[in-house]
């Protein structure tokens, strides 16, 4: 019997174009109770990263696939398929590496393993939504002689930094005036990236000496962060005004329409200029899931919302309010392939009387002690609003803390 560990020393979480690490260890466990143990031989071991894509037959319409399906391991097989087994196809994959040939364990001993391997930056990131699934999964393969292979898979989660941020884009409702557009860019290419050629001005621990990639991995991972930190850091002042057929219904007021997962967005409304009483409103932070047109299983099929915070409150003779709803760290970002497309936006939803302000409260009798009571009856209007957003990866390793997904994974074979 042989354990065969794997362990991601920072965490479950990586941002495309970082190097993943992976420390594999072998051991033959000496057991107590054991009178006769013996030496342990493998045959070979490999490990490969590859991407599993899975979309739902009702909502997807794929090309058929050319390529042939394993599902069964034959005894005297010695091909390293990463993906024998797993649901939909794979879409990408790295280059297998060998981890060692004939290997010898005898009782009570160990071997470990370093898997260094550069993410891809054009593959699309983690995601599982209503329609698709991308799933990034290490595999690792080991086979004794004469038996079959043993597959022990890492599934970990994947952030793609995109390239362009823009704030405030133009609402389409006609429900909302909104402020003028403006937009930024930074660079997304963390593969383009030149870097100093005088190291020495670079930013350095004297102390550490470091392998030139993994010091060049940690830049990388710093650039990402920082230009993450640019992107979401400029605020301005963006006013929308709220109004129905009717009139103006009152203000709303946010500082920035870009944020990194983990951030909280921030708005606050005012009613005190709006000609039309406001009775109640709600602000859902969602995600809309798109198929491309080429790709759905029927013409205009419905796009898929997901709801990640709401806030709801009645506002009659409120003159302010704000609201603040969390972007979960486990959501994903933003991102467009071939096949799907996920948005962000916050949707508003606003109650508005249908009469004027002073006929929401009546007067209960005629003495000199006048009590105003709410009316048992109101004449209502309802309207929605959508402001799309732009949503951000943030530093892999905060994302790391609220992972579904486990650094350490173990099998027996």
């Amino acid at each position: 019997m042989i354990e065969v560990l794997a362990k991601l020393g920072r965490g479950p979480v990586f941002l495309a174009g970082e190097v993943l690490e992976c420390v594999i260890t072998f051991t033959n466990p000496l057991s107590a109770s054991s009178t006769s143990a013996s030496s342990e031989m493998l045959a070979w071991a490999s490990a490969q990263i590859h991407c599993q894509f899975h979309a739902s037959e009702n909502r997807v319409a794929l090309p058929p696939s050319d390529g042939s399906k394993h599902d069964v391991q034959a005894e005297n097989e010695t091909v390293f398929v990463p993906n024998r087994g797993e649901r939909g196809q794979c879409i990408l994959s790295t280059p297998p590496k060998i981890l060692f040939c004939d290997l010898r364990l005898d009782p009570g001993e160990s071997k470990s393993y370093s898997y260094c391997e550069t993410l891809p930056v054009d593959g699309p990131p983690s995601f599982r939504g209503q329609s698709v699934k991308y799933v990034y999964k290490l595999t690792i393969g080991c086979q004794r002689v004469n038996s079959p292979i043993k597959l022990l898979r890492v599934p970990f989660r994947v952030l793609v930094l995109h390239g362009e941020a823009t704030h405030c884009p133009p609402c389409t409702t006609g429900q909302v005036a909104p402020c003028p557009t403006d937009t930024l860019t930074f660079s997304p290419g963390l593969k383009d990236y030149q870097f100093p050629q005088d190291e020495a001005v670079a930013p350095s621990n004297p102390f550490l000496e470091e392998e030139e990639g993994l010091k060049k991995d940690s830049r990388l991972a710093d650039l990402a962060t920082e230009l993450l930190m640019v992107a979401t850091s400029r605020r301005s002042l963006h006013l929308y005004n709220i109004s129905n057929t009717r009139g103006k219904v009152g203000t709303f007021c946010i500082f920035k329409t870009v944020y990194k997962i983990g951030e909280d967005v921030i708005g606050t409304f005012s009613f005190s200029e709006g000609d039309i009483p406001c009775l109640q409103f709600s602000v859902s932070l969602q995600t809309e899931e798109s198929i491309q047109e080429e790709f759905q299983r029927r013409r205009g099929q419905p796009i898929s919302f997901t709801t990640h915070a709401r806030h709801q409150e009645s506002c009659l003779h409120t003159a302010q309010s704000s609201f603040s709803l969390p972007i979960p760290l486990s959501s994903t970002p933003g991102f467009t392939t071939n096949i799907v497309s996920l948005k962000w936006r916050l949707h508003f939803e606003f109650v508005t009387s249908g009469e004027s302000a002073g006929t929401c409260l009546v007067r209960g009798s005629q003495s000199e002690a006048v009590t105003w009571t709410g009316v048992e009856q109101m004449e209502v209007d309802t309207f929605s609003w959508d402001l799309p957003i732009k949503v951000l990866p943030t530093n892999p390793i905060l994302a790391s803390y609220v992972s579904q997904f486990s650094s350490t994974n173990s099998i027996t074979i």
